[in-house]
């Protein structure tokens, strides 16, 4: 009998769906449900837990394959109208949750864990974390409240006293009696009590037990899902439809048609079938999930002898990283290997172990080693009745040792970029080789044998010679192609014989193990290697300014407060954009985009488009009632290209529907015919040689660099990559027609809502006045929320006005990637004269910047860039151009820095480079160029750099800097193949926004008559904390307690023309703002207050509205003078300075180039804080991020000029395995900041450059690897600094056997790397 209805539970309500689309996945079905009157958040439902407490990705599993089974999202868990869940309120207190987006995928993580492990160990924890993303936080504070429930400690307890060996009380971190390391009290939190838990639904497990098992079928306008029951229907399904894919996590699949425009109309789900999902000792079902596969071999391990599961370590070492726990939750280990994937983890090793697999198709069983996978029309199976010799994963016998290796663009949660499995049978008692596998992935379209190299070597010793033959013999049989498109062919080349040389080192070492008279082992300071990098979790010390003892207790400022919505980010109940409950009639907007770089519009066919179900209508440029470009500068922005298109990715037109799955399909079907139009300049080399530039160019000159005299003089060049924002909430944007006068809502994840409302009313044509735009939060932005999202909101409007219906646009993660552009590329060239002592005398410098298409903000980025070159050093004589060239790419625009990080890294460049040349150590060059007392800047501003020294000199102490370098020194000479390395990096960062205009601010503050206060101001809520500040602002002048106080949202409507909130002025400014709305109400009240002393807030207030006080006042700040003459080269930019010192130490594999980030110490001068958890939060994060900025996070295009690296997938930020094993931040006490408001200081920017120190910790340990190799030849290190430069620049004979462009040992950008 067939089902054609799934019924599966959500949070223990019934929900029976009867029209199931197979096409549909959980994620999008789960935000609205108003059949239930269930509506969930966006946010909410990306990681959610499923059956028995599994958490999972909401975005790949279809609602089909749901039947029978509970699913619980954080609304389940718990929320401020029922209960505060233990998880969600010490994220919460933790301060685990910045701009929120993420805060419910690690509540669901955590949750699901400790539903099965309600005292975990901290290996579990972090491991539970390994598949979530966090873009913020730098995770510090996520761990920190996953550490409260953790039963082991993560302390070493290795003092005398048993004491931490971070103790703040004695040694490096000793503190003055006025400083404070807690951030949250412990002793607040709720403790967790597993038997208040809810049990899974009687009903669910009554129907597993007694129901029939019926064959599920569901048919969607396109496609069909078929779930049979047992293994002949299988067979019999496969029969008939030989090209239908079998999903059982839909990890495989689901990406395929998601992003690669796959289509299937018919999936067959074999999840249900009984014998697919059996485990015994003889075979493991090939339904079984990878995280099921991962436990049992655990289990077995702890088990059974320790030669019946050697090939148990070997595919548990791959599990541990083969994505993450979301991922493995629901991952048939069936799938996996069927699948034949190149980046496969598992079919090497199975593979190289001589695994069988039971086959099967109709009428026809078969047993196979992984090598018959071509077989397309064979399904997986597990047969009780098989025998130990075909057993799944098999015994290995004495003389017989197998070993699995990977090397990934991020350690977890990444797919490999070379993985390999390898076996070596010995001839009983000796080393002679009587059998070898070898198997590659990565190096072709699926796994490879190296079989002609294996059959050669049969007969060999296993020695030097044999490992010479080997890898020569491997590099000839394993051929890749050059046209790989990561450009990585002479990196996996590497990888594949440094691997084979890892096993034959591990063989070695063995083999010592087993006769160690006959068999030396290897040398000492080879054993290293051979020990893998290890996820821990981190320790860390926050240390910050107590405030006053004469401070009222009531009065927050100073204080570590929670986040303003950190409780509803852990809940769920944060709204955004596509939280927002739909419209009656409202449509979805899917935008097309070109496909070409550079070309004239032949045509737009939009028939078949129109054609498709759902659609409402197709907008173009013909729709704009008005302005469709905007002229900010020569060249415009664009909303919709109408007679050409100038890079990949531009809108040209956009579909809307009544689904988000019906604009997108018919998005698909517009046609467009190009004509191609020359040149097509993608890459700052292209510019330069077509002149192709934005104007103004900028030059800063200062002194007279050619008439210097100097010791000697460096040259170089450093190019860096772009960097992708990837906030978490994608550009969104909901446009609202009201009906009459032309008046629309707009709301929009912005940073500049009255930016969005000139632009929406200009492209449809109506005053300002009839735009309202909101913005209740956004899911982080780091500066690409501003011009794109201007144009992305008249695109929403434009069509809502043409259909006279609310309109909804959230761009899906790649084309907010392909779009939106991000931080510049940049090329920086230098001439540097010093003399001997390592004194800088002139500098003379070029900075190319690739501004993509249109102008954006690039020229202000190379005004920066040049403003902020000098970091913290004095440079006497000074010439610098800045160049913002333009080109075939999307528009690049702010990002967080705003070109400080790259020229800042330059800077720090050649201050190497002079270290190097002088034979000085690099922090003696950095001491003695460092701003001392009087000294301006390369543009006259004054500047007193007490605290900068200030700054370093506490780094070095509390980094115990010199005594790490000289136990890093020893390291080094007794390892050969791992070194390590560290440095330490100053920072000097101006805070100022240019313009006096630019940093004008105001506030709205109402009081009610019952006491309580409204605020709002023109700040927006990012992630930085902005409205909790301005909370405490406001509850220290109204001296009334925070929980009397209330934001709403930003709209223009309340506070109009409010600038962007930018540059780390949001606090500065708009407390400002506030601080004079609540002195205002004060005054007003002063002459009550003095009539009744002994009355309260209530009594006043009740007083004062009875006598027409008025009870609402505006608040207005005027903003910072700044000034910047370019043709004299002087001014004051800049208000005032940020200090800070960054000391990182990390850990290299120099036979794969991977590194480990071991500690980090940082030291920031922010003023006095006003809130010293969402600071010391907001230095972390800008530090990680600049992790990636620096040392992975990589841009790919094609030669055409289309962004390869469109998501998670492909594009990997910092994860939990990034975070420094010890991560220490301290706030220098007693600074003072005359310019803002209670003495504090902007800093959402300035902890970013610090990540470089990490980038230099790995130029140290490369430098040390060449200076042991004599290969003391200066080599240029590009950012990010990434394994695959690490390992080049390790220059070893394997590198020298790749025949390329690393013979030499020089370091050259991958052709399609854009810069």
């Amino acid at each position: 009998a067939l089902l054609s209805e799934s019924l599966f539970f959500l949070f223990f309500l019934q929900i029976i769906e009867k029209n199931a689309d197979p096409e549909q996945m959980l994620l999008f079905y789960l935000l609205d449900l108003p059949q239930y009157n269930i509506h969930l958040c966006l946010s909410s439902v990306c990681t959610l837990m499923f059956q028995r407490h599994y958490s999972a990705n909401a975005c790949l599993l279809p609602i089909c394959s749901l039947y029978g089974m509970a699913v619980t999202t954080v609304e389940g868990v718990g929320s401020t109208r029922t209960r505060i869940h233990p998880v969600q309120e010490r994220l919460a207190k933790c301060h685990g949750s910045q701009c929120g987006f993420c805060t419910p995928g690690m509540v669901m993580s955590i949750y699901s864990l400790l539903r099965n492990h309600p005292e975990p160990t901290s290996e579990q924890m972090t491991a539970a974390l390994a598949g979530n993303l966090c873009r913020c936080t730098g995770y510090r504070p996520i761990l920190d409240a996953c550490k409260t429930f953790c039963k082991d400690s993560v302390c070493c307890r290795s003092k005398a006293n048993g004491r931490c060996c971070l103790d703040q009380e004695e040694d490096l971190f000793d503190r003055e009696e006025k400083e404070s390391v807690g951030l949250f009290s412990p002793d607040e939190f709720q403790p967790l009590d597993p038997t208040q838990e809810f049990i899974f639904p009687p009903e669910l497990m009554r129907m597993a037990e007694n129901q029939l098992k019926r064959t599920l079928v569901f048919r969607g306008e396109r496609m069909m899902w078929i779930a049979p029951v047992s293994l002949d229907e299988l067979q019999d399904l496969k029969a008939a439809h030989p090209e239908a894919p079998l999903v059982v996590g839909n990890t495989g699949v689901g990406p395929d048609m998601k992003f690669r425009g796959v289509f299937h109309p018919i999936v067959i789900a074999p999840a249900r079938i009984p014998d697919l999902n059996v485990v015994k000792c003889t075979s493991d079902g090939a339904a079984c999930s990878l995280s099921l596969m991962k436990d049992i071999l655990t289990n077995a391990i702890s088990e059974l002898p320790e030669e019946k599961t050697k090939i148990f370590y070997a595919v548990l070492q791959q599990l541990r990283t083969l994505g993450g726990e979301q991922i493995r939750n629901v991952a048939s280990l069936g799938g996996n290997i069927i699948s034949r994937k190149s980046t496969s983890d598992l079919n090497p090793i199975l593979a190289a172990g001589n695994c069988m697999l039971n086959l099967a198709s109709k009428g026809k069983r078969d047993s196979f080693s992984s090598l018959a996978l071509a077989v397309q029309n064979y399904i997986l199976l597990s047969d009780p009745y098989m025998s130990d010799s075909y057993s799944l994963l098999s015994d290995l016998v004495q003389g017989e040792y197998i070993s699995a290796f990977r090397q990934a663009p991020r350690r977890e949660n990444a797919l490999p970029i070379i993985s390999a499995g390898m076996r070596v049978l010995f001839e009983e008692g000796t080393d002679k080789i009587k059998d070898l596998s070898i198997f590659y992935g990565g190096a072709a379209s699926t796994t490879i044998c190296a079989k002609q190299t294996c059959q050669t070597l049969i007969g060999r010793y296993w020695n030097e010679q044999m490992l010479d033959e080997a890898s020569r013999l491997i590099l000839n049989e394993i051929v890749l192609p050059d046209s790989a498109w990561d450009g990585k062919v002479e990196y996996k080349k590497t990888l594949i014989i440094s691997f084979f040389y890892n096993f034959f080192l591990k063989i070695l070492q063995s083999l010592k193990t087993m006769d160690p008279c006959r068999y030396p082992g290897i040398p000492m300071e080879y054993e290293s290697v051979l020990e893998h990098f290890q996820t821990k979790m981190p320790q860390s010390i926050q240390i910050y300014q107590d405030v006053e003892l004469s401070q009222s207790p009531q009065d927050p400022v100073g204080r570590p407060v929670m986040h303003q919505s950190g409780i509803k980010h852990a809940t769920g109940e944060a709204v955004y954009i596509d939280d927002i409950p739909s419209v009656d009639g409202e449509l979805s907007l899917a935008v097309v985009t070109s496909s070409r770089a550079h070309a004239k519009i032949v045509s737009i066919d939009t028939s078949e488009a129109l054609k498709e179900p759902g659609v409402f209508d197709v907008i173009t440029a013909n729709d704009v009632p008005a302005t469709n470009e905007f002229h900010f500068s020569d060249d415009p922005e664009i909303i919709f290209a109408r007679s050409k298109v100038i890079c990949v990715g531009q809108i040209v037109c956009a579909v809307a529907a009544d689904s988000y799955a019906h604009a997108k399909q018919a998005a698909a079907k517009v046609k467009i015919k190009y004509e191609a139009l020359e040149p097509v300049i993608l890459t700052i080399e292209d510019a330069v040689k077509h002149n192709s530039f934005f104007e103004p160019k900028r030059k800063l000159e200062h002194g007279n660099v050619d008439e210097q005299c100097f010791f000697s003089f460096g040259t170089g060049e450093i190019h860096i990559g772009g960097q992708e924002h990837f906030y978490m909430e994608t550009q969104s944007v909901l446009a609202i027609p009201k009906g009459e006068d032309k008046e629309m809502d707009v709301f929009v994840s912005t940073q500049h809502p009255a930016f969005i409302q000139e632009m929406v009313a200009a492209s449809l044509g109506v005053p300002a006045n009839r735009i309202m735009c909101h913005v209740k939060r956004v899911g982080g932005a780091f500066g690409g929320k501003l011009l794109k999202a201007g144009l992305l909101a008249s695109v929403a409007s434009v069509a809502a006005n043409k259909t006279n219906r609310a309109v909804r646009l959230i761009l899906s993660r790649g084309d907010d990637m392909l779009i939106t552009g991000g931080r510049h590329p940049f090329i920086g060239k230098y001439k540097v004269g010093f003399m001997n002592d390592g004194r800088i005398r002139a500098v003379d410098a070029k900075y190319y910047i690739n501004g993509g298409c249109t102008p954006d903000e690039s020229v202000l980025v190379t005004e920066i860039s040049i403003l902020k070159m000098d970091n913290a050093y004095k440079i006497p004589n000074l010439r610098c151009w800045a160049y913002a060239c333009k080109t075939n790419l999307p528009s690049n625009t702010a990002f967080r820095g705003f070109g400080f990080p790259q020229s800042g890294l330059v800077t720090e460049t050649w201050i190497t480079g002079i270290a190097e040349k002088t034979g000085l150590s690099p922090e003696k060059v950095r001491e003695i160029n460092m701003y001392k007392e009087d000294e301006q800047t390369h543009f006259k501003q004054k500047l007193d750099p007490q605290n900068l020294k200030r700054c370093w000199n506490e780094c070095l102490e509390k980094s115990a800097y010199y005594s790490r370098k000289t136990a890093i020194e020893e390291f080094n000479k007794q390892n050969y193949w791992k070194k390590k390395g560290i440095a330490i990096v100053p920072m000097k960062f101006p805070f100022g926004l240019g313009s006096r205009y630019l940093s004008q601010a105001a506030a709205l503050v109402h009081i009610y008559t019952d006491g309580s206060v409204l605020l709002t101001h023109g700040g927006i809520e990012l992630g930085q904390g902005i409205h909790t500040k301005m909370i405490q602002v406001a509850s220290r002048e109204l001296n009334i307690p925070m929980s009397y106080i209330h934001f709403c949202e930003t709209s223009t409507t309340t506070v109009p023309n409010a600038c962007a909130s930018v540059g780390s002025a949001g606090t500065d400014v708009n407390g400002m703002a506030v601080k004079n709305a609540c002195q205002t109400l004060l005054k007003r009240l002063q002459p009550i207050i003095n009539k009744n002393p002994k009355g309260n807030w209530n009594d006043w207030i009740k007083e004062a509205f009875e006598q027409s006080v008025s009870l609402s006042a505006t608040g207005y700040f005027r903003g910072y003078d700044a000034d910047m003459d370019w043709e004299k080269g002087e001014g004051q930019p800049f208000t005032y300075f940020l200090y800070g010192a960054a000391c990182s130490e990390v850990e290299i594999n120099c036979l794969t180039g991977d590194h480990k980030n071991l500690r980090t110490d940082i030291v920031m001068d922010i003023g006095c804080s006003i809130n010293p958890a969402v600071d010391i939060g907001q230095i972390e994060g800008a530090f990680v991020q600049g992790i990636g900025l620096y040392t992975m996070e990589e841009l790919k295009y094609t030669p055409e000029g289309v962004l390869r690296t469109r998501g998670p997938d492909q594009y990997k930020i910092p994860a939990v395995c990034d975070v420094p094993e010890q991560f220490n931040v301290s706030l220098l006490s007693s600074s003072q900041n005359p310019y803002a408001i209670y003495s504090s200081k902007g800093l959402g920017e300035a902890g970013f450059f610090l990540g470089c120190s990490v980038f230099f910790a790995l130029r140290d340990a490369i430098s040390s690897v060449r200076n042991e190799r004599g290969l003391k030849k200066t080599i240029t290190l590009n950012s990010p600094l990434t394994a695959e430069q690490i390992r080049a620049a390790c220059t070893d004979d394997f590198t020298k056997m790749v025949i390329g462009r690393w013979g030499n040992g020089l370091i050259f950008c991958a052709p399609i790397t854009i810069r």
